[in-house]
């Protein structure tokens, strides 16, 4: 249920009799057409049957979450949880405070979805509540709206304890807890189970739920086709962004606070095309690219320093791209940017190539780290030899990448993360699990066992990949990786017309096949870069 909001005295004017008489007249009939089924809908009741085969007979709740207090009385926008999204095909605002129940039948289970829909409009909540009052917010979908949009019968909300209520103590409930906690709450002393047993029931009654969203997020590991779709729009809508930023770089270093302003022009594009970002924004400059994690985004741009994106649009599905590109603000790589950049590069492509139908999760990041370790060691950060370093009781090249190499995505950023570990990390990689390859290289200005020289450059070149037949496509390919290209691309581009920028840096190659899963321009693992690799289109003329 969503937060109490506290009351505000000061600030409330009563309504006069005269007024509530008024208002309610006067106002166009509502359309009787209803709105066409959400293209996520078939997917998402294909989802609800795989759920109801694996809990048969029990009562399954999975509410959306409430509205979360941002300041005072301004909610945070609301955004459901993933697997009610997940469930039922709805994204974006939709919908506070609703519920989907997957009731047990003879035949597996019938879905409902309570919700509150819009009030008429000579009540009081259509005028003056201005958490759900179409006059506040917008108007709110009827029953008969809802379930055209999502295909599942629609209750209201009002009616959802009652139900909840009927053979608690006799029917097995589950609840996403972490959906609801109110709800999850207000389910346990239904269940009767707490009061009476104990805290050991308590525990009992919790493990079900944990085992509840271990399969749920488990459903997820593998995307059905609709997910695949959506996340190839994610990924392209998000290389736009992209553009678009290294096109505002030149403003963005006059301005000063640099950091920020690229975070505005890419939150610009995702708000634009999409629900928002998948995540906060990371614009680092510089030693700021050093912390994994930097989102304050308040430093300046330099031209002679490296600004590391980490960036992903949202779309109005819930599904969001996950892409980081490191790029040279002015154009151009040092020779000591490039050496630790190639290095990266050539770790990813590492990954890349071990992603494939069959292989562990945790053979990706195998294989880049071993890249990025004999790399260290070549360069003499080492104290121990690659293999040492690499065994499980080693680990000293951690100091520079201390994070993994991939996750999988989709509706969150981190998907499936209630997943068991033996089908997460110690799992195998199947067709149509989606995930990312993002080594990385991080030398802090204060770390004294780094040459000076490198002291303030971080790296991290991040896609998203799916994995298929026989290999893994590059989802986020339109992105050029390829340092030649990247440099040539921000070099020749940043003081010109911005329709050159768009080709490069939305260029749409081929479908990789087999385990080619980078970009066309990629030069590889050992192999020297060169511009002739780069597609026609990014080479095209402005005008």
């Amino acid at each position: 249920m969503s937060e109490s909001q506290p009351k505000l005295p000061n600030r409330q004017t009563l309504f006069s009799d005269a007024f509530k008489a008024f208002i309610a007249k006067g106002w166009s009939p509502y359309p009787n057409d209803l709105p066409p089924r959400l293209p996520a809908a078939d997917a998402a009741a294909a989802r609800r049957r795989r759920v109801s085969a694996q809990f048969p007979g029990q009562r399954l709740v999975i509410p959306a979450g409430g509205l979360k207090i941002r300041s005072n009385d301004t909610d945070y926008r609301f955004r459901p949880h993933s697997a009610f999204a997940h469930l039922t095909g709805l994204g974006a605002d939709r919908e506070p405070d609703a519920v989907l129940v997957l009731e047990p039948t003879d035949s597996g289970h019938d879905a409902a979805l309570y919700f509150k829909p819009r009030a008429p409009r000579d009540s009081a909540e259509f005028y003056a509540d201005a958490r759900y009052g179409e006059m506040w917010v917008g108007r709110r979908p009827s029953l008969e709206e809802m379930a055209a949009w999502c295909g599942i019968r629609c209750v209201p909300v009002a009616e959802l304890d009652e139900h909840l209520a009927k053979n608690a103590e006799e029917t097995t409930i589950r609840v996403v807890r972490n959906a609801d906690p109110a709800l999850a709450e207000r389910l346990d002393r239904l269940r009767g189970e707490i009061e009476v047993s104990g805290e050991g029931e308590e525990e009992q009654v919790q493990a079900k739920d944990a085992e509840f969203a271990e399969a749920l997020s488990e459903l997820r590991l593998v995307k059905d086709a609709f997910e695949i779709e959506q996340m190839r729009q994610a990924c392209a809508a998000t290389a736009e962004a992209f553009a678009a930023v290294v096109a505002g770089l030149p403003e963005a270093v006059r301005r000063g606070r640099g950091e920020r302003w690229v975070e505005g022009i890419f939150g610009l594009h995702a708000r634009h095309v999409g629900n928002a970002v998948g995540y906060d924004t990371i614009a680092a400059s510089g030693d700021h690219a050093c912390t994994l994690h930097w989102i304050r985004n308040d430093g300046d741009l330099a031209e002679d320093e490296l600004l590391l994106m980490d960036a992903g649009i949202e779309l109005d599905s819930l599904y969001t791209a996950d892409v980081t590109r490191t790029l040279p603000v002015g154009g151009r790589f040092s020779d000591d940017q490039r050496q630790v950049y190639e290095a990266v590069l050539e770790a990813q492509q590492a990954g890349m190539d071990a992603a494939r139908p069959g292989a562990k999760f945790s053979d990706v990041h195998d294989a880049a780290i071993a890249v990025l370790a004999h790399h260290l060691s070549g360069w003499g950060l080492l104290p121990v030899s690659p293999d040492e370093s690499l065994s499980a009781e080693g680990g000293q090249h951690r100091r520079w990448m201390v994070h993994g190499t991939s996750h999988h995505l989709g509706i969150d950023v981190h998907d499936c993360a209630q997943a068991r570990r033996e089908n997460y990390r110690d799992g195998t990689l199947e067709e149509g699990m989606i995930i990312t390859v993002e080594p990385g290289l991080y030398f802090k200005s204060d770390d004294e066992l780094v040459p000076a020289r490198l002291r303030g450059i971080g790296v991290r070149i991040e896609d998203d990949i799916v994995i298929t037949a026989d290999g893994a496509e590059n989802l986020s390919a339109a992105l050029p990786r390829s340092s030649t290209v990247v440099a040539g691309c921000l070099a020749s581009l940043l003081p010109t017309s911005s329709r050159s920028l768009r080709l490069c840096f939305s260029h749409r190659p081929r479908r990789a096949r087999g385990r080619r899963a980078a970009d066309a321009a990629s030069p590889g693992p050992g192999r020297r870069p060169c511009a002739h690799t780069a597609p026609r289109t990014w080479s095209l003329p402005s005008g």
